[in-house]
């Protein structure tokens, strides 16, 4: 540590205190959840294989969710960056994002993670995955989104409100 870096003073004010809980304080982020889940099924999979779709189908169902969802990402992150708002949940949110995929879901990139999901569960045709989904959900439905959906409306208030009443949670 620099000679600076130790005299200089510690900040505890409330501001900062306050930006340090400018978030919706998530059990955990969000691609970590899925990112586990697929473990999880791919693990499974291999121990026990249990398959869920005639063979013929496999890549042509499951690629075409996988790049839907990778076009469903992109787009709603370019929404992220171009209005200068965090994407990660530990940050603060600045803005309400309308546009884009926005207008039509609250939770794009979730659907796009979900997509995603879905996708590799038919590819590698494993019922194990595609049935690990239905928890991943769940935690991701009360451990995130109810989360986030609760610090948005303290943070933004009727604007936030009137958002959530006219766009769904999903599609």
């Amino acid at each position: 540590m620099s000679e600076e870096a130790r005299n200089r003073p510690l900040e505890f004010g409330a501001d900062k205190i306050q930006a340090a809980h400018d978030n919706p304080g998530v059990v955990t982020r969000p691609p970590l959840i899925y990112l586990y889940s697929i473990l999880i099924g791919l693990t499974l999979q291999f121990v026990w294989p249990l398959k869920v779709l005639p063979a013929p189908l496999e890549a042509t169902v499951g690629g075409s969710l996988i790049l839907v969802a990778i076009v469903l990402f992109t787009l709603s992150v370019r929404e992220f960056l171009a209005a200068g708002t965090a994407i990660q949940t530990h940050r603060p949110t600045t803005t309400i994002l309308r546009t884009g995929p926005y207008r039509f879901s609250r939770n794009p990139i979730y659907l796009s993670f979900t997509l995603l999901y879905i996708g590799i569960g038919i590819w590698v045709n494993s019922a194990w995955l595609l049935g690990i989904l239905i928890p991943t959900l769940v935690l991701i439905s009360y451990g995130v989104i109810a989360r986030e959906e609760r610090y948005l409306a303290q943070k933004f208030g009727d604007e936030y409100l009137r958002y959530k009443a006219s766009v769904r949670r999903w599609l």
